[in-house]
């Protein structure tokens, strides 16, 4: 078996599930924190899909403004997608965040 463990009264083996001994706030707190990291990631990995985009035809024109509101607008739609589940990266760094929240309060 591979990964933490925790021995039942009884003396079963079964993995130890992240985040047991910590408090639904901070829980919170760490769900949140995954969901920004991986709203960050989508938003790097679809950044350079924008720079692609030719906007002087668009309905705006192009111009030093919108290029000023592009990154707000990458980030934002990079929020939205993660907030509807991304690409499954937030899970897997929350279960982390938590594994290693608890080694560092024992």
């Amino acid at each position: 078996m591979t990964g933490p463990t925790r021995a039942t009264p009884g003396g079963q083996i079964l993995p130890q599930v992240a985040g047991a001994t910590l408090t639904p706030a901070q829980k919170q707190k760490i769900a949140a924190s995954a969901q920004q990291f991986e709203a960050m990631a989508i938003g790097q990995f679809i950044a350079p899909m924008f720079d692609t985009v030719d906007s002087s035809k668009g309905l705006f024109g192009g111009g030093e403004a919108e290029a000023a509101w592009k990154p707000m607008m990458v980030s934002e739609l990079a929020k939205q997608i993660a907030k509807q589940g991304g690409f499954g990266l937030a899970q897997p760094v929350m279960q982390q965040m938590m594994r290693l929240q608890e080694a560092a309060a024992k």
